[in-house]
C-alpha cells in the first residue's frame, strides 16, 4: 500500500513515570525524523484522573511503517519503557467511514480499499433509502420533507451501524481488505 497510514497507539503509564515516558516519546520522535517514509507524531496528555496517553504517528505507507515496526531501534525504545509502562501499547486507526468496517481478525493496520469501501457503501445506501422508502412511503408520505429525511436518515444509519455493516464486513473482509497482513 502506498497510501498513508496514521496510528493511534494507546498505552498506560504507571503512576510516577509521567515524566521519563514523556521524555522517552520525545526522544523517540526526534530519532524517528530520520526513518524513511516518516511524516509525524503528536501526543495526548491523559484526561484527568486516567494514565492512558495517545500517540499519533504518521508513515507514508504501510511498508514503511512496517519496517520501522520491525526496526532495532523501535526494540531498543520499547525495552527501554517497558518499566514504566503497564504492557503494551493498543494501536488503532480509525478515519472517516472505517467505523463501519471491521477488520479481518489479526489484521495488523487496517488498510481496507477507499475504491471498494465507496463502492459498497454506495450500493448500500441506495438500497436501503430505496426499502425504507418504499416500506415507509404511505405511512409518512404527508410528511414534511425535513421529517421524512431525518425518520429515514436515522433509519438508516441506525441499520448500517448495528445491523447491516458489521454483517457484511465480516462476510466481504477479503474483498474490502485485498493487500491486509494478518497474523495467525
Amino acid at each position: 500500500m502506498n497510501e498513508p497510514v496514521t496510528i493511534i497507539a494507546r498505552r498506560r503509564v504507571r503512576p510516577g513515570s509521567e515524566q521519563a515516558y514523556e521524555d522517552w516519546l520525545e526522544r523517540l520522535t526526534t530519532e524517528a525524523k530520520g526513518l524513511p517514509g516518516y511524516v509525524g507524531a503528536e501526543f495526548h496528555r491523559p484526561e484527568a484522573g486516567e494514565r492512558e496517553y495517545k500517540s499519533v504517528f504518521r508513515f507514508d505507507s504501510l511498508a514503511n511503517l512496517e519496517a520501522f515496526e520491525r526496526s532495532d531501534m523501535r526494540a531498543a525504545f520499547l525495552a527501554e519503557i517497558a518499566h514504566h509502562v503497564e504492557g503494551d501499547a493498543v494501536w488503532d486507526r480509525m478515519t472517516g467511514l472505517e467505523v463501519w468496517f471491521d477488520p479481518p481478525p489479526g489484521t495488523i493496520v487496517p488498510q481496507p480499499s477507499p475504491h471498494r469501501m465507496a463502492m459498497l457503501l454506495i450500493v448500500v445506501v441506495f438500497v436501503l433509502v430505496l426499502v425504507l422508502n418504499l416500506a415507509l412511503g404511505s405511512l409518512i408520505g404527508g410528511w414534511p420533507l425535513a421529517l421524512r429525511l431525518l425518520l429515514t436518515v436515522t433509519l438508516q444509519v441506525l441499520a448500517m451501524t448495528y445491523l447491516i455493516m458489521p454483517r457484511l464486513t465480516r462476510a466481504l473482509a477479503r474483498w474490502i481488505y485485498p493487500s491486509t497482513n494478518t497474523v495467525s
